[in-house]
């Protein structure tokens, strides 16, 4: 028998994203961590071709991807109607209704991170765990977010923006300035993808060339010798800010195959940093969660140049959220568990939701 007093829980995972494996991995881990005893599970997963299918299956089949194969597959969608307000399965020539709660969109990158998956839910009224869409939309354009933040008065990377279509001579022309070595990021991408780093002009522009494989828009970045550091991020109005972490690189940069095996980088928890540092990247930290509009969660990312300033690098909405990674290993550091976090996330997207 069902107990009334649960939420319905929609975790939705994969996605028609380059991100689509770190999806299935940290979306595995929320639902192994979900408390059974408070929250009815439903489980929607995204193809990576864009389709939406119920899953009835255990978390390992996500996590090693044969989620797809499961018997219990059907083809499902969230309904943009505030009448049905859940989950609208499809067998045959008939379809059924889940109500749900809230939805903890367990999405990386394009079409899950950036703001589209989020207007979805606000048109259906559906509370849910995580920034809203304008935050999310801002946070992902890793251009427009760096414009904002720095007219809040915190220290950007300079850079410039070039657009598909632009002549890559005049742009390898208007980057040389800024000073080699240069980073060449997809403005619109996570995990590393498509990010280089350019030594010289003929490297600037295969970098350039390599990053529109991924986006219309690119940034070219100036390096920042140092070393970064992040904080987790969770609430609302007066968020808290966990223990910091910093990464400390032995190659280039924290590409996607560091991020996700740490080969040869180090992860210090606590950042090796003085109180004073630690005080004033949280400081700004806040700044920034409240500048870009977010909410629930986020992982704001800086940079400690050798010069000691404090250097915004960029916010992810929807960090990694494997037991391994860096956002709940801050959080468990600051002495909340992974499964209090799930609780603490859900309580505040059902706040959030009475506004919707």
């Amino acid at each position: 028998m069902q107990n009334k007093h649960k939420k319905t829980v929609a975790v939705l995972f994969g996605g028609c994203s380059t991100e689509y494996g770190v999806s299935l991995k940290s979306a595995a881990s929320v639902i192994d961590y979900l408390d059974e005893s408070q929250y009815e599970l439903v489980q929607i997963g995204i193809t990576r071709e864009g389709t939406w299918l119920r899953y009835g299956g255990n978390a390992d089949g996500i996590r090693e991807d044969r989620w797809q194969e499961h018997p219990s597959c059907i083809p499902a969608f969230l309904s943009p109607s505030r009448e049905v307000a859940g989950i609208v399965e499809l067998a045959g020539t008939e379809f059924r209704v889940t109500p749900v709660d809230v939805v903890f969109p367990v999405l990386h990158g394009k079409n899950g991170e950036d703001g589209t998956v989020q207007g979805l839910l606000e048109l259906a009224g559906i509370p849910y765990v995580g920034c809203d869409t304008l935050s999310s939309a801002i946070c992902m354009d890793k251009g427009i977010a760096g414009q904002l933040v720095k007219a809040a008065g915190i220290d950007t990377a300079a850079s410039i923006t070039v657009y598909a279509g632009d002549d890559l001579y005049t742009a390898v022309k208007e980057a040389e300035p800024l000073g080699f070595p240069l980073y060449i990021k997809p403005a619109r991408s996570g995990s590393s993808y498509g990010i280089t780093k350019a030594y010289d002009k003929l490297e600037l522009m295969e970098g350039i060339r390599f990053a529109f494989m991924h986006d219309t828009k690119v940034i070219v970045e100036q390096n920042i010798a140092g070393f970064e550091v992040g904080c987790a991020v969770l609430g609302d109005a007066e968020p808290m800010i966990a223990e910091i972490d910093e990464i400390e690189l032995q190659g280039e940069f924290f590409d996607y195959d560091e991020k996700y095996s740490l080969i040869s980088s180090k992860i210090h928890l606590p950042a090796r940093i003085p109180t004073e540092t630690a005080d004033s990247v949280m400081e700004k930290a806040k700044i920034i969660y409240r500048v870009l509009g977010c909410s629930g969660l986020a992982r704001v990312d800086l940079f400690i140049s050798e010069d000691g300033r404090i250097v915004f690098n960029e916010v992810n909405t929807m960090p990694g959220f494997t037991a391994a990674s860096r956002y709940p290993n801050m959080m468990r550091a600051s002495h909340i568990s992974y499964p209090e976090l799930m609780d603490r996330l859900i309580r505040l997207a059902l706040q959030k939701g009475a506004a919707l």
